[in-house]
């Protein structure tokens, strides 16, 4: 049987050393030893002996922000022996290796992380009820993270001077920024049916921002995971 699909480049890498690593641009490839944490339904395939687990909240805490924030990621954990590959909406796939630092996710940009990293839900400062009360997920410690972002991402450097980015757009920030909400809508433009651009983060210090080249739509008001994540949550 002959393919251009049989090409190399199509083929599964064979690099052992490294546990996190990208399959191609739009996918990861993980070796299982230690337990790994991913968004549900991220998993496009697997090798070996696999299994998957719904993780629950890690406390009342976490369940309670769950319970009152859009930022409801939920996640599962994958153990085993073997090669399991994620995915999600074909976004392409950043790896970031935390060394005791910290990062600040857009929940629906997380992908995949090492399940020894610590991780909570923060609401961001200055985001009103009139933002739509963000929410991110902040992921702490030592491992890898990966992100997937639509279309490829910035780096935009926040020391230098003040950044501003559209919180649809907006994937990630080092956990140190402190992030406040601003608004460029004028009172004529709200008048006029406004501008399509009303609400983005400011950022100003040492540290980056990553923005993805789309922006996620604007989630409906009530949870698509409705009441049953919260009451699996209760139940785990």
């Amino acid at each position: 049987m002959h393919s251009e699909l049989f090409d190399q480049a199509n083929l599964e890498i064979a690099d052992q050393q490294q546990r996190f690593a990208l399959q191609n641009s739009q996918m990861l490839r993980v070796s299982l030893g230690p337990d790994v944490l991913a968004t549900k339904g991220a998993m496009v395939a697997f090798q070996g002996s696999i299994e998957f687990h719904h993780e629950k909240a890690g406390g009342m805490g976490k369940l309670l922000k769950k319970m009152v924030t859009s930022e409801d990621n939920p996640l599962m954990r994958v153990t085993g022996q073997g090669e399991v590959f994620f995915a999600s909406r074909a976004g392409f796939v950043n790896l970031i290796e935390l060394t005791g630092d910290a990062l600040s996710v857009n929940g629906r940009n997380l992908l995949a992380f090492d399940a020894s990293l610590e991780w909570d839900i923060h609401r961001t400062k200055g985001a009103g009820v009139l933002a739509g009360g963000l929410f991110n997920t902040t992921v702490t410690g030592q491992g890898m993270v990966a992100l997937h972002t639509m279309g490829k991402p910035v780096v935009l450097d926040c020391s230098e001077q003040p950044t501003y980015v559209d919180t649809q757009a907006c994937v990630a920030w080092s956990a140190n920024l402190i992030p406040k909400m601003v608004s460029s809508m004028k009172f004529k433009s709200m008048l006029r049916g406004g501008s399509g651009e009303a609400f983005q983060y400011a950022f100003h210090g040492p540290g980056f921002v990553v923005v993805q080249a789309d922006e996620w739509e604007q989630p409906p008001s009530s949870s698509s995971g409705g009441p049953g994540g919260l009451i699996g949550d209760l139940l785990s």
